[in-house]
């Protein structure tokens, strides 16, 4: 066999002998005594002293071009990662202002808030900010302290993501899927970004990780850290963690290698542990008085419950977010403005395709293909519990993300990309032995007697997949996953006698079926990048036809694969896993090569009909070239200058829209600086939304990124800093998040995200600023909300009403320390 094809058929590693329990130990107290897990013998049962799960050779070690090989890997996806990082500033300044505050405010840190004097905090829980501030205190304030261990997350991603899948799929297939991972276009855009999703995505495969080495020993350590890694996860992103809950704790509860109600106690002692690790800080916050610590943004009634079950719980489900600015039932069609339409093919659609669909349907192919080749297998084996780790990951992840009707973003499918990486290693590598098997004869019969510890060839294969015995209970184990073969005469072993049997029929079969999946998988995977290239023309249009042309020579020459001259084959397998990976790599590089702004950034190039790269939302744009006002979304209708659900308002905008009619009323939002409201106050371009040098008129470029001030407005806010709590206060945390890394002195952000929490109510303000708490207040900001709290509204027009306004390079700024009329 050729070198470089067998490192295709490179076996898994056998679980250490130190994993498994001692003698006489809980686990072991619990272990079979005799015979495999269902009752299907191979041979005599030896000592229960060691448990289920070990196999009777000693610990393997890696063939010397893994370590290489893995840190070639590594060492790639950090250069991915950390090219040209700082390009992208402040990246998300909506998290960065919160991560300035962490470094400065202790209660900052912990809240999570959005400024140093701690006036609200952020929409999320706080976990996410937590390592960027301290790597801040460390190193100061800048985009590369913030943006580093994002990118520091993302590689160790890829590298649990390798351990996790080789220790039962061997090496080859670990590192499939962390290049896999690597190159996924959403990932490289995530982990150069400071939102929430990279350490979400480490702490979710962490907990894969953590849930293989339960399953192999039945291990309560293990599980329970499951649940603190979930825990964790909710602490970084909510409920968004606890998707992955009911796939880890199912595979427990089939595959642990032990009795059923050990295993229940032990999820359940899992569970308890996820309470605790993300209880903590809940219970704390609702513990401490409201008047002792920052307002909960995202929330109407300042409460983290709320904001846990409603605005990012329930209602991302349901689009009943109150306060929110998009959700499907709000805005018609499914998932809002900015989600695209729900359905099964939402993962496939021109604003989430190219960022995470490449080998979405390679992996789907591999994993229906993987559970049939897994037959009937023994309740323990591995092979068939990694499938469904991954497969259920997979599914459960992406069917709520394709059917949730509230905000959603594109971006959040990096949570997919672990198990789609996944899944194509261990698919690939599963089926690639499978395939070998045509040219081999079936293995010498097992009947009654060990197979020794070291490899055994079957003629013509390879000795590394030969079965072995499971040295506690006879039962024959496939030296490559550790895993039980399975019972069914179809899998090679005669559960009546313990005899391999099935003979060449079998194999034939199973080699045949793998053979053609894999052709299959790749075909189908260079027609979709055909599609998806398809969907930005401009972008490198030799591409497109190179993907399609070599994926689907390369995928005949598999099927005829045994005809081919033996040194012909690793060129077939390269020329196959380039065609695989050149659409997402060619999105990766671009997306690394692009700076990402604003609170929805995509990945890749301009698609049409979809978002695009760079800026999600500042200046009026919304990542693919689209202009606010003006142009709407290019094959839906949409905002502004179009019609959406029949509403036209001023200027051909949406009902609620910054210069178009507000629930009936007429003008900007009332009362708004910078708009046309009740009490006709103007400011720049009449309010419009966004768009170039009207954008500090306020609108969606407040909403949807920061605000660069000018010299001549920051010198302003910067005067006798030091005599007030706030320099500034204005409507909604993107808007004030520019002010405040600019300055770095507090902004209050009135209203949070959106602009609509109760946050603080007009009494409240006046009482700041009768106290002389608050300097400035800046017009703009400020978005149409699902429901929520009108008091921002009600301060703005208070200002408007009670203090003289001043322009400052197009930016309308009231002096709340003076007592002018306005």
């Amino acid at each position: 066999m050729d070198r470089t094809e067998s490192l295709l058929t490179t076996p898994a590693s056998p679980p250490d002998a130190a994993t498994a329990p001692p003698s006489g130990g809980p686990d072991a107290a619990t272990a079979p005594r005799s015979g495999p897990p269902d009752g299907a013998t191979v041979g005599p049962a030896r000592s229960a002293s060691v448990h289920p799960g070990a196999v009777d050779a000693p610990p393997r070690r890696d063939p010397r071009w893994v370590r290489p090989a893995l840190a070639v890997l590594l060492l790639g996806t950090g250069l991915l990662y950390l090219w040209g990082l700082g390009e992208s500033g402040w990246a998300n300044s909506f998290y960065s202002a919160a991560v300035q505050a962490g470094a400065e405010s202790g209660k900052a840190f912990f809240y999570g808030s959005s400024d140093a004097a701690n006036s609200i905090t952020v929409d999320k829980t706080p976990a996410s900010l937590w390592l960027m501030a301290l790597s801040v205190r460390i190193f100061g304030l800048n985009s590369w302290a913030i943006l580093v261990p994002q990118a520091l997350l993302g590689v160790a991603s890829v590298g649990v993501l390798f351990a996790t899948v080789r220790r039962w799929y061997g090496p080859a297939a670990g590192l499939i899927a962390g290049t896999v991972l690597a190159l996924t276009p959403v990932a490289t855009l995530m982990f150069r970004f400071n939102n929430p999703d990279a350490l979400l995505v480490l702490l979710l495969v962490l907990g894969a990780y953590a849930t293989v080495r339960a399953v192999e020993t039945a291990s309560t350590r293990w599980i329970v850290l499951v649940g603190v890694l979930v825990g964790f996860g909710f602490l970084t992103k909510m409920l968004q963690a606890f998707l992955v809950i009911p796939v880890f704790a199912g595979v427990y509860l089939l595959a642990a290698p032990t009795g059923f109600w050990r295993r229940i106690r032990q999820l359940l002692l899992a569970g308890l542990g996820l309470i605790v690790a993300a209880g903590w800080w809940v219970a704390t916050v609702e513990l401490v008085p409201a008047s002792a610590r920052p307002y909960i943004g995202g929330s109407q009634q300042n409460s983290i419950l709320e904001l846990t079950l409603g605005y990012n719980g329930l209602g991302r489900i349901t689009g009943d977010e109150e306060g929110s600015v998009g959700g499907g039932t709000r805005m018609g069609g499914g998932g809002g403005p900015f989600s695209g339409q729900t359905g099964w093919l939402r993962m496939f659609d021109t604003e989430v395709g190219g960022q995470i669909s490449w080998l979405l349907p390679a992996a789907l192919i591999l994993l229906v293909a993987g559970l049939v080749l897994a037959g009937r297998a023994a309740r323990t084996d591995r092979r068939r519990a990694g499938l469904l780790l991954w497969g259920g990951w997979l599914l459960v992840t992406g069917l709520i993300f394709s059917f949730m009707s509230g905000i959603f973003h594109a971006y959040y499918t990096v949570a997919l990309a672990p198990a789609v990486g996944a899944l194509v290693g261990i698919g690939t590598v599963l089926l690639w032995r499978e395939r070998r098997a045509l040219a081999a004869e079936p293995a010498t019969p097992v009947t009654g007697t060990a197979v020794p510890a070291g490899p055994v060839a079957a003629p013509g294969g390879d000795a590394a997949t030969a079965p072995g015995v499971d040295s506690a209970t006879g039962s024959a184990v496939d030296r490559a996953t550790g895993s039980a073969v399975d019972a069914a005469p179809t899998s090679g072993v005669d559960s009546a006698t313990g005899s391999v049997a099935g003979g060449r029929r079998s194999v034939r079969w199973r080699g045949w079926f793998a053979t053609v999946t894999l052709a299959g998988a790749l075909a189908v995977t260079a027609w979709w990048s055909w599609q998806l290239l398809g969907r930005s023309p401009d972008f490198h249009p030799w591409l497109r036809p190179a993907v399609l042309v070599v994926g689907l020579a390369v995928a005949v020459l598999i099927v005829l694969a045994r005809r081919l001259p033996r040194r012909l084959v690793p060129v077939v397998l390269a020329l196959g896993a380039s065609a695989a990976l050149a659409g997402p790599a060619a999105y990766a590089a671009q997306t690394a090569g692009t700076p990402h702004t604003g609170s929805i950034p995509s990945a890749g190039p301009n698609v049409q009909g979809g978002f695009g790269p760079g800026r999600g939302g500042p200046g009026g744009r919304m990542g693919n070239g689209m202009e606010f006002p003006g142009g709407g979304f290019p094959g839906r209708g949409g905002f502004p200058g179009g019609n959406r659900d029949g509403g036209t308002g001023q200027n051909g905008l949406p009902p609620g829209f910054p210069g178009g009619t507000a629930n009936g009323g007429t003008g900007q939002f009332p009362g708004f600086p910078g708009g046309t409201g009740q009490n006709g106050g103007t400011g720049q371009n009449g309010g419009r939304t966004g768009g170039g040098q009207g954008r500090p008129g306020g609108g969606m470029g407040g909403l949807l990124d920061s605000r660069e001030p000018s010299a001549a407005l920051k010198a302003l806010l910067a005067a006798d800093a030091d005599d007030y709590t706030w320099v500034a206060a204005t409507v909604g945390s993107n808007n004030a998040s520019g002010y405040q890394l600019a300055t770095g002195r507090p902004v209050m952000a009135i209203g949070g995200f959106n602009g609509s929490d109760p946050s603080p109510t007009l009494a409240q303000f006046q009482a700041y600023v009768a106290e002389g708490k608050i300097h400035y207040f800046v017009g703009g900001g400020g978005f149409r909300a699902n429901g929520g709290s009108s008091a921002s509204q009600e301060i703005a027009a208070w200002v408007t009403e009670t203090f003289t306004a001043q322009t400052v390079d197009g930016v309308t700024v009231y002096d709340l320390s003076s007592a002018g009329e306005g």
